[in-house]
């Protein structure tokens, strides 16, 4: 007899139901895995070896047959491992075949019989949901699963704790939700910055309409900072938002035990990433940081830096948001919709303009530094500002501006008239509105459409950037509880889209 037990190969964030085929037969002494397996998989052939000695079982001398079907999907990672340890049981009779039927099995195991955790346990929860079976999973990852539902779980520290529980002699108890599962981070206060008004003011309306932002000015003059506070001023993550974010650090590896997270990723990578590292491949395809920060930020800090293939890269998802990554022996795709904000200074040594500090190349320095950067790329930031030095007298204020959490209240008023107004659409920013529904939401009087239109041309606007001056008018009417989309509101949007074209 042949047991069959289930597991998922992942492609992207979505789950493949896998069966894992072992049989014994009569024959030379072998222990043989098929079905396209990577090295993690042909690798688990010791670990199972290794775990059932630790146990005091050893596999008997017969043909033995893993079969991984479908045998033309790659399968990769190492979750494979419980799955056939649960199979050979089985073929030894040490457990029933029914008791595993019923289960999707997924974990990696030590040689002493442990079960490690594993990546991906909550998409696969959420398949075995659909599938109306339990799953078993290590230990660690119990408290990640009970958020696909109400569903059988079995999540064992060892081996041989599973057996007992099968053989009646060990009840595993169901994981419990921890305390803490609901991940967030502290990313400081907007009144720890010093003046900047004009910038946290353009960082108020990018929060409150979902908006890209690009700040450009001297080195220690706050952009980090200002960036970094962003996360802090934007509203938590909805049920079904919460779910896919989690969902895409669960497949990467990165989520912590039992963690949902709540409040939106803020991800922000090193300028020397590759390719790969920020919008996703690789060998063993992965998600990269753009898909990582999914319904959150993505701070690309002294954005010239970065190689300029690699900044391009993002072009297509930002629009999109989404990644689709082709190999040869790949293609999956990965949510990518993310609020781009970057941070640059105007030249290589940082002082352009300023004549006491700039260097000798000045103002040929800052044009190449610059053009470092494609005009289709700038384009796709709605916002684009420049962040001055701090004066000194400034330093010595006291800290009376306005706290994160007032700004937050602002910017979470201006996302309900959104969701509200958005709510019969797929959309639930300005930033994402788009045709029709940008026109019917930023509809404007004839004052507001003649400022927008002889600014267009003096400016020489793409069609992009008009739409895109829209859509930050109409937030800033929203912020100000303006049904309408008045001539300041585009004047205003107008000031936060000038510096490009200074260059």
């Amino acid at each position: 007899m042949t047991a069959r037990v289930t597991t998922v190969a992942f492609a992207g964030i979505e789950t493949i139901a896998v069966d894992v085929q072992v049989q014994m037969a009569s024959g030379l002494p072998a222990f043989t895995v098929v079905g396209l397996p990577d090295k993690a998989v042909s690798e688990a052939r010791e670990r199972v070896r290794s775990a059932l000695s630790a146990m005091g079982l050893a596999l008997p001398p017969k043909r033995i047959t893993i079969n991984l079907a479908p045998a033309d999907l790659l399968k990769e990672g190492s979750h494979f491992d419980l799955p056939i340890a649960l199979g050979l049981l089985a073929e030894m009779d040490v457990i029933g075949h029914e008791d595993i039927e019923r289960f999707l099995v997924l974990g990696e195991l030590g040689l002493d019989g442990s079960i490690t955790k594993v990546g991906g346990v909550l998409p696969a929860a959420m398949e075995a949901g659909m599938c109306e079976c339990g799953i078993i999973c290590p230990h660690d990852n119990g408290a990640e699963a009970l958020w696909a539902g109400d569903l059988e779980i079995l999540a064992p520290k060892t081996l041989i704790s599973l057996i007992n529980h099968f053989k009646g002699t060990q009840i595993l108890a169901r994981p419990v939700r921890h305390e803490d599962g609901e991940i967030s981070e502290f990313h400081g206060d907007l009144r720890d910055i010093k003046g900047q008004e004009s910038a946290k003011r353009a960082l108020e309306i990018a929060a409150a309409g979902g908006h890209n932002l690009l700040m450009s000015g001297p080195p220690g003059s706050g952009k980090s900072m200002l960036a970094a506070r962003l996360a802090g001023i934007l509203p938590d993550l909805d049920a079904r938002q919460a779910l896919e974010t989690t969902v895409i650090h669960s497949v990467s590896g990165l989520l912590p035990a039992g963690g949902l997270i709540r409040t939106r990723p803020f991800r922000q990578p090193h300028h020397s990433a590759s390719m790969p590292a920020l919008v996703g491949g690789g060998h063993r395809v992965k998600p990269g940081e753009i898909s990582l920060a999914h319904n959150g930020v993505l701070f690309l800090d002294e954005l010239p830096e970065f190689q300029r293939n690699v900044l391009d890269a993002l072009r297509q998802p930002l629009e999109t948001g989404q990644v689709s990554v082709a190999r040869a022996n790949a293609h999956v795709t990965y949510p990518a919709r993310v609020q781009l904000v970057a941070a640059m200074n105007p030249c290589r040594c940082g002082y352009l303009g300023d004549n006491d500090l700039a260097c000798t190349r000045a103002p040929r320095c800052g044009e190449d530094y610059q053009a470092r950067l494609s005009g289709p790329l700038l384009d796709r930031f709605d916002i684009q500002i420049e962040v001055p030095a701090v004066k000194p007298e400034e330093l010595d204020l006291p800290d009376n501006g306005e706290s994160s959490a007032i700004i937050r209240e602002r910017v979470f008023m201006a996302r309900e008239l959104q969701m509200l107004r958005y709510k019969n659409e797929n959309i639930s920013t300005n930033a994402l509105a788009d045709g029709e529904v940008l026109q019917e939401a930023a509809a404007l009087d004839a004052d507001g459409r003649g400022l927008l239109q002889d600014a267009a041309r003096q400016m020489k606007l793409s069609a992009r950037g008009y739409h895109r001056i829209l859509r930050v008018a109409r937030t800033i009417a929203d912020l100000a509880g303006s049904a309408g989309v008045k001539r300041g509101h585009i004047a205003e949007a107008l000031n936060y889209r000038q510096m490009v074209y200074r260059r």
